[in-house]
C-alpha cells in the first residue's frame, strides 16, 4: 500500500515554487503526490517528474474536463474529437511526468447537465471515445481511472456499479475505475458494498472526508471501509483528496464555500496519520 497526496488543496499546476511544500509532504511520510494535469507540455511534467525525483516522492495524475467544447459524449463529433486529442495530451504528459495512473472525472463534461439522465446514445459515444483513449494510454502505459461523481458534478456516472458496467463495456485494459469515499457517501446506499463488489475494475482509491476536509473527522465509516480494501487484496494507492477556497475557480466547481480544516497542514499531516493507523488495525483485523 502506499499513501499519496492530492495537490488540488493547492494548485492545479505544480512547479519547482512548491519544492518546500513537497519535501515537507515527502518529510511527513508520504510515498507520493497526485499531480494535477490542465495546462503545459509533456517538457514541463518531465521536468517536474525529475524533481519529484530528487525529492523521493513518487506520482500519480489527476484531471478533468470542464470545457463543454470538448464534451466526449457529445452528439457532435468534432466536440468528442477534441475531447479524445485532450485526453491524448494529458496522457502524454502522465507519461513524461513518471505516472503510470491517471484519474478522475474523464468521461463528460463536469458540470454540465441537460436535465434528464443519460441517454443510451452517450453512453454509446462514451464507450467509442474511451476506447480510442485507452489504445492510446496503452501504448503510453499510462492507466486511467474514470471516477463516478455525485449526481450534483455529473449525470453520466454516479455510481460504482454504473461505472464498473461501463468499464466492461469499454473493454480496454488501460480503462478501469476509481473509488471515492466522498462521492460514494452521497450516492450508496452501501458504500462498502459498492467498493467490495466492483474491486475487480478499481485501480486506484482517493480517500476524502464527507466534507472534502480531513479524514477521520467526518462520518465516513473509516473502520469498515480500510477493513474492506485490505480484505480485497488491493495493495495501490491510497490518496487523500481534500479541498479548500485557495483556487477560486476549482472551490466554485467543488462547491467549496468555507474552510474545513485549520490549516494545510493539518489536513495532509493528521490525514496521514489517520491511514497509517487505520490500516495498521485493518491489518490486525
Amino acid at each position: 500500500m502506499k499513501i499519496g497526496f492530492c495537490m488540488l488543496l493547492w494548485t492545479t499546476n505544480v512547479t519547482g515554487k512548491h519544492r518546500r511544500l513537497l519535501q515537507d509532504i515527502k518529510s511527513t511520510g508520504y510515498d507520493g503526490v497526485e499531480i494535477p494535469i490542465f495546462e503545459g507540455t509533456p517538457d514541463d511534467y518531465a521536468r517536474l517528474g525529475d524533481m519529484l525525483d530528487r525529492i523521493g516522492l513518487e506520482r500519480t495524475a489527476v484531471s478533468a474536463m470542464g470545457d463543454p467544447s470538448m464534451n466526449l459524449i457529445s452528439a457532435d463529433s468534432a466536440t468528442r474529437k477534441k475531447g479524445i486529442a485532450y485526453m491524448k495530451w494529458a496522457i502524454d504528459c502522465a507519461a513524461a511526468l513518471g505516472a503510470k495512473r491517471l484519474s478522475g472525472p474523464m468521461h463528460s463534461t463536469l458540470g454540465a447537465f441537460t436535465g434528464v439522465g443519460p441517454t443510451p446514445v452517450e453512453k454509446k459515444h462514451s464507450v467509442a471515445s474511451q476506447r480510442a483513449i485507452g489504445d492510446h494510454a496503452g501504448k503510453r502505459d499510462v492507466t486511467i481511472g474514470l471516477e463516478a461523481l455525485n449526481r450534483f458534478e455529473c449525470y453520466l456516472l454516479n455510481t460504482m456499479a454504473d461505472l464498473s458496467e461501463h468499464i466492461d463495456a469499454i473493454d480496454r485494459p488501460h480503462i478501469k475505475a476509481m473509488y471515492d469515499t466522498f462521492h460514494a457517501n452521497i450516492e450508496e446506499q452501501d458504500p462498502i458494498a459498492a467498493y467490495t463488489d466492483h474491486v475487480r475494475n478499481i485501480c486506484h482509491i482517493h480517500i476524502s472526508e464527507n466534507d472534502r476536509g480531513v479524514p477521520g473527522r467526518g462520518n465516513i465509516p473509516w473502520k469498515k471501509t480500510f477493513a474492506a480494501i485490505k480484505k480485497s487484496g488491493y495493495d495501490d494507492w491510497l490518496t487523500i483528496e481534500a479541498f479548500g477556497r485557495g483556487l477560486k475557480d476549482l472551490a466554485a466547481a467543488t462547491k467549496v464555500w468555507r474552510d474545513f480544516a485549520e490549516s494545510p497542514e493539518a489536513v495532509y499531516r493528521d490525514g496521514f496519520t489517520h491511514i497509517k493507523d487505520h490500516w495498521k488495525k485493518a491489518s490486525r483485523a
